[in-house]
């Protein structure tokens, strides 16, 4: 189970939603002895802004690594460097490297983050999103055998459509050159995509990044939560799928 602490969050969406490097050290903290096992945050500017800023990343990933024993990863989405090649000459700069990075696969000069990232030995999460052409960028990709997984990401918010949309996609990245996937939603898709996920046992994630809300509807006040929950419907997606086996109806919500 993966914690994604923030993701594009900001303070408008809730004091729940850490942002400084201590407030997501404390939040990643908490996740981790919930039961999250490894992390997904998006350093933020003073402002609140997504950045793949050196420094910033020097004054937050330090911190974090402080509290947590656990793999710890960051994003390259285009909206935190829009240009390609400034995006690349950020993550060149970097003094302080993530475990692993999430690389959206749709996005303009996708390829060539992915093989700076694999040259400088972080790990690769390759994000094929609904909805998009990520997933036939990634089949056709020579990178492909060499990332850290696929993050199988679920755009459709709708509760029902949501869990639809997760197996078309499934479909469409297909053996994903032989590496594990973590699907998720966010959202309204959030809570069912997940129980999705341990009904075929894939790997998952759950945090403030993807949903504001616990399953039952009430506001999330930490990401601790969130994954305590998570578990919770994971497990019964897992169990579900064993009932189906058995021949017998799972009885279980999508």
């Amino acid at each position: 189970m993966q914690v994604c602490l923030n993701g594009s969050r900001t303070a408008a969406d809730g004091v729940a939603v850490p942002l400084t490097p201590e407030s997501l050290a404390d939040s990643a903290a908490e996740a981790v002895a919930a039961g999250a096992t490894d992390i997904h945050v998006h350093p933020k500017t003073p402002c609140g802004r997504d950045t793949l800023s050196p420094r910033v990343l020097a004054m937050t990933l330090p911190v974090i690594r402080a509290r947590v024993p656990v793999p710890l990863g960051v994003t390259t989405g285009a909206w935190a460097e829009p240009d390609p090649a400034a995006r690349l000459e950020r993550i060149r700069e970097w003094t302080v490297l993530p475990d692993h990075a999430s690389v959206n696969w749709h996005e303009p000069g996708a390829e060539e983050t992915a093989a700076l990232l694999m040259e400088l030995g972080v790990g690769v999460e390759a994000g094929i999103w609904s909805g998009t052409d990520g997933a036939e960028r990634f089949a056709a990709s020579p990178l492909g055998p060499k990332v850290l997984r696929v993050l199988a990401e679920v755009t459709d918010t709708d509760p029902l459509g949501a869990v639809s949309c997760a197996r078309a996609l499934l479909s469409g990245i297909g053996a994903a050159h032989g590496r594990p996937v973590l699907l998720h939603g966010e959202d309204g898709g959030a809570w069912p995509v997940l129980r999705l996920a341990g009904r075929l046992g894939l790997a998952t994630r759950v945090g403030l990044e993807d949903v504001l809300v616990l399953p039952g509807g009430q506001r999330a006040g930490s990401n601790a939560q969130l994954v305590a929950a998570g578990l919770t419907e994971y497990g019964a997606g897992r169990a579900g799928a064993t009932r189906d086996r058995c021949g017998r109806p799972s009885g279980g919500n999508p």
